[in-house]
């Protein structure tokens, strides 16, 4: 949502002189940046409940004509957007993962999402990463489901010299789970992180099987993965992932060919959980954490708040 929000923005605005921000000023400003906002992926509640807040913020405030104007509701835009991120709060995996260590214990990370989404490609990118920062891993390959999953995620791990604990396809993949943190624990290896079967999150049969490995496992990290130029697809994913799982954060993959940025927005209000890493690319180093002041320049402008 780019460029169409900040145009979208200027024309909003441009036609309100130098006066007193009234009601009918404020729904003229949001009549066009809801349907920019919808367009751009950001949920329907989200947007309501944006609204509601910036017109409590925004009516009988006095501000000048023109780009100051402008200016004045992307800092009320920027600000609603920072809260709602820093109230999400921010996982630092590294830091976590090293907090654990001296109990002797694997840290076990649990990835969920549906088939398609790069789940597998970006458990090899967290792998490679903590690879780099000194960590001993092993992938649990708890997709018995798919086939050729068990393949996929072992052909990850054999590029990055990682040890994989796998089954029979069909087999139970807590089981699978478990297996993995027995090893680890009994090789003093750091970090487990355990593959899923993609599965929809319309299956109850499926989300309860998940449900199954939470509780076998229990890691102590869940993370959904979604895919960002899924759209509204993904914040349902989303939601409904969460009120099974209750995951502690998400990676949004492809977010290098994302234009909209809504996803983000809408996943982070809808959850209260915090987006971790951004995918920006197929390469095991195209991993990057996620910055919410960059991300919120990104979409509203640059100093915007100055």
């Amino acid at each position: 949502m780019f460029d169409k929000l900040k145009r979208t923005l200027s024309e909003a605005v441009k036609s309100i002189g130098e006066k007193e921000l009234g009601e009918k000023d404020i729904d003229k400003i949001f009549t066009d940046l809801q349907i920019s906002l919808l367009e751009s992926d950001v949920a329907q509640e989200v947007i309501d409940d944006l609204a509601e807040r910036m017109k409590k913020e925004l009516t009988g405030q006095r501000v000048e004509k023109g780009d100051r104007t402008q200016d004045f509701v992307k800092k009320k835009l920027e600000e609603y957007l920072l809260h709602m991120f820093e109230k999400a709060g921010t996982i630092d995996l590294v830091a976590n993962i090293n907090a654990k260590k001296p109990r002797k214990e694997p840290y076990a990370i649990v990835f969920l999402g549906i088939n398609g989404t790069g789940k597998t490609t970006t458990i090899a990118k967290v792998a490679n990463l903590l690879k780099k920062q000194g960590f001993s891993l092993v992938i649990a390959a708890g997709d018995t489901h798919r086939a050729g999953a068990i393949e996929q995620i072992s052909q990850h791990a054999l590029k990055l010299s990682i040890k994989v604990v796998a089954q029979r396809y069909g087999a139970d993949p807590a089981a699978v789970g478990r297996d993995a943190i027995l090893h680890a624990k009994s090789n003093r290896v750091d970090v487990v992180l355990i593959d899923t079967a993609g599965r929809m999150q319309t299956s109850k049969n499926l989300m309860d099987e998940m449900g199954k490995i939470i509780r076998v496992v229990n890691p102590d990290l869940k993370i959904f993965v979604g895919d960002s130029l899924a759209g509204n697809d993904t914040i349902n994913q989303a939601r409904e992932f969460y009120q099974y799982t209750k995951f502690d954060g998400a990676i949004l993959t492809k977010t290098d060919a994302d234009a909209k940025g809504g996803a983000a927005i809408s996943i982070v209000h809808i959850t209260g959980k915090p987006i971790i890493y951004l995918g920006i690319g197929q390469g095991y180093d195209d991993l990057t954490p996620f910055d919410s002041e960059s991300f919120v320049g990104s979409i509203l402008g640059d100093n915007i708040a100055e």
